[in-house]
């Protein structure tokens, strides 16, 4: 236990739709709604029982803010 209530989790391999999200992580559903409400449907994909997740390749306060990115993983059946 931990006070952020960080818990650790075995994510299963497979396949993903990857997007990359440049800048805040306030505005990650900037990124993420497109991918469902958009490629999704036209990809002819469907998704697997697993959650989104999400790889931080840089963090603040080491870059600016607007310097972000993070890629975001759909896993995909």
């Amino acid at each position: 236990e931990n006070p952020q209530g960080v818990t650790n989790w075995t994510i299963p391999g497979g396949r993903c739709a990857v997007v990359r999200h440049p800048g805040s992580h306030d505005r990650l559903k900037e990124s993420i709604y497109p991918l469902y409400r958009e490629w999704l449907p036209q990809s002819g994909e469907e998704v697997r029982d697993a959650p989104l997740f999400f790889h931080y390749l840089n963090l603040f306060p080491e870059v600016a803010e607007h310097e972000l990115l993070t890629d975001i993983y759909l896993p995909l059946k």
